[in-house]
Parts: C-alpha cells; sequence; structure tokens
C-alpha cells in the first residue's frame, strides 16, 4: 500500500456502516441484494453488509476520504490476474457478466468500488480517489487500470472517461430475482 495522505485514510471496521452505504450505491443495489440472500432468518441484511465490509478494512483493502467526521467517500479495488480464472458454472447468473468483463481486463488494477455521498459530490473526490488508485497499481507493477460501470450511469461514465478511461466491452445484465431496471454493465480500461 501506498502512503496515504488526509483526508485520505485506510478504512477501520468503525466505518462499516458508511462503506456498506456506499458500496451498495456504487453497486445499483446489487451488493443489498446480495446481503439479502446471505442473511440468516431475521438478520438484517444491512449488517451483513457492514460484517462483510468490516472484514475488507481488516486486510486493508478499502481507502476512505475523511474529512474529520467520518468516511464520505471510498475505493476499494485488487488486481486482476494477468491469467483470470476461467467463470465457474456455478457462479449465480446475476454475477457472471461482472465476472466476464471483469476477465476482459487482465493484468490491471480494478476499481470495485469508487463512490461518494451526493452531498459531497463536485469536490473532486471521485478523481482524486482515482488518482489514489493509479498510484496504487504503479506500486504493484501494474501498468492498466480497469473498471465496471452501470451503462445508464452517465455522470459516473464521465468521470472516467475525464480521467482517460475507454469502453472496451459491454455485457447485457442479468437480474434473476434482482429487482433493478439496469439494462447493461460497461467495462472501462486506461493505460497508465
Amino acid at each position: 500500500m501506498i502512503d496515504l495522505s488526509p483526508p485520505y485514510r485506510l478504512a477501520t471496521p468503525e466505518d462499516a456502516q458508511e462503506l456498506a452505504e456506499l458500496v451498495n450505491f456504487a453497486g445499483n443495489g446489487l451488493p443489498l441484494h446480495l446481503w439479502r440472500e446471505l442473511a440468516e432468518e431475521g438478520q438484517d441484511p444491512w449488517e451483513v453488509g457492514r460484517q462483510r465490509q468490516a472484514e475488507r478494512t481488516r486486510d486493508g483493502q478499502a481507502v476512505v476520504v475523511d474529512f474529520g467526521a467520518g468516511a464520505v467517500a471510498a475505493l476499494t479495488g485488487y488486481p486482476i490476474d494477468a491469467a483470470p480464472e476461467p467463470v465457474p458454472d456455478d457462479l449465480p447468473a446475476v454475477f457472471r457478466p461482472l465476472q466476464e468483463l471483469e476477465n476482459e481486463a487482465p493484468g490491471s488494477w480494478y476499481v470495485n468500488v469508487l463512490a461518494c455521498f451526493p452531498e459531497h459530490r463536485g469536490m473532486g473526490l471521485g478523481s482524486g480517489l482515482l488518482r489514489l488508485a493509479e498510484q496504487i497499481a504503479g506500486a504493484e507493477g501494474l501498468e492498466r487500470m480497469s473498471i465496471i460501470v452501470a451503462g445508464d450511469n452517465e455522470g459516473a461514465r464521465r468521470l472516467y472517461e475525464r480521467q482517460g478511461y475507454t469502453e472496451t466491452a459491454r455485457r447485457p445484465c442479468v437480474h434473476g430475482n434482482w429487482q433493478s431496471d439496469l439494462e447493461e454493465w460497461v467495462l472501462l480500461v486506461k493505460t497508465i
């Protein structure tokens, strides 16, 4: 991991609530759908999400923007192997197009989550986190970045394209029992 300076810091388990909200926001509600399926009978699916995000923080997998009152934006990501594993047959159909797109960006640092609470938009936080992601990728010896965005998320697309990302592939969204109007996922890649 690279050195972080305020307002950037590694997320801690205390950020789990904000991270769960940001992850669900970035994932167009798909994370909450997954958490509902993972929840035990009577368990709040948001608690599942908070637990999963707290686990990520223990592994140093999340960076947040914090101006002193808690996380307002977040970045998570990881390197994609140069030779990704084939999509497993037992992967739930709703996740299959996402994994297929991820596999089309071998040897890149994948921005899994980039999200900011609406009241903090327009402050350059997304651009700053993307630059930070590139520093992390460079420190890991990677020369490409990748991100998957909802096809109808024009604001996010503009942000990524301003940062030099270009579309390389699309896949139709598979809904199963996930309630969403989303029609397709888009893979964007950038050479750094």
